[in-house]
């Protein structure tokens, strides 16, 4: 008997996410084949990521005793992007653990309404030192449930 195969992964809008980030795709980010390199939109996922919560005052990158560590990732293609063009990255939590948090991020060309990719990874927060589970600073939770 074999397994039920899942729903395809599809487009969603801009409703679905809580935080944007706008980027401007850079020359060096297209490969041989014309449009943005795979590897570039995990790059972007860390960017909106991390700048919001820096910018929250949630996460210290230089002296803070936790740090997230991303164990998993995972993306999904629906259209080409290209240099130049600018896009509109999308930020939403689905799941925040004891010391866990599962972000999702979609990808949107500057002014669209339907990703152009979307996908997620999942950082668990340690102590910078030991690099052992530590459970989420409540300056972190705070920010983190506002994205849900």
């Amino acid at each position: 008997m074999s397994e039920p195969v899942p729903p395809k992964p599809q487009p969603e809008g801009r409703a679905r996410y809580r935080a944007f980030r706008t980027i401007t795709t850079r020359w060096m980010d297209n490969d041989a084949y014309g449009h943005v390199n795979n590897v570039v939109y995990y790059s972007w996922f860390d960017t909106v990521v991390n700048a919001h919560l820096i910018e929250q005052g949630a996460l210290d990158i230089h002296g803070g005793q936790v740090i997230g560590l991303v164990i998993e990732t995972q993306c999904n293609y629906f259209a080409p992007v290209e240099f130049p063009q600018t896009v509109e990255a999308g930020l939403r939590v689905a799941k925040i653990g004891n010391s866990s948090v599962r972000y999702e991020v979609g990808l949107f060309l500057a002014g669209e309404e339907l990703t152009v990719a979307k996908g997620h990874f999942v950082h668990v927060y340690v102590d910078r030192a030991t690099r052992r589970p530590t459970p989420l600073p409540q300056a972190l939770k705070r920010v983190l449930e506002t994205l849900q």
